[in-house]
């Protein structure tokens, strides 16, 4: 009987996580859908060609196309130069009775390293709120 290594998956895990604003709905998705939106708080840099974003980030450009839209509900872009099972998405939520906003963000991170990266969405939702005052 030979003894075989299996190799270990490279598959990064889905994650969400939920962000409070205070902000309409209307008003946060235009900083979730536009380049200049996006630009405040997510990316150095985001140009639009046609559905295609590139985000610059220290130099370096990541692309991902935006594949569904629905204006002041979600956003969702699929990563050109990722598996093709990951996406981002924007997912915004309004509790009708008490019209308190949460942003719902959906990412991929390897398991090990997902609590982190919800640190680091904190910090860029802290400047998104810091944006919009809310």
């Amino acid at each position: 009987m030979t003894n075989t290594k299996i190799p270990m998956s490279n598959k990064r895990e889905k994650y969400t996580a939920e962000f409070q604003l205070r902000s309409s709905p209307d008003l946060l998705y235009n900083y979730l859908a536009t380049a200049s939106g996006l630009t405040a708080w997510f990316a150095d840099d985001v140009t639009v060609n046609g559905d295609v974003y590139t985000f610059m980030w220290d130099g370096s450009p990541e692309r991902a196309q935006m594949i569904r839209k629905k204006p002041g509900k979600l956003v969702k872009f699929q990563w050109l130069d990722r598996d093709a099972e990951e996406y981002l998405t924007f997912e915004i939520e309004l509790d009708e009775l008490t019209r308190d906003v949460a942003l719902m963000v959906t990412d991929f991170e390897n398991e090990d390293e997902i609590q982190e990266a919800k640190m680091v969405w904190q910090v860029s939702i802290d400047q998104l709120k810091s944006t919009i005052g809310g």
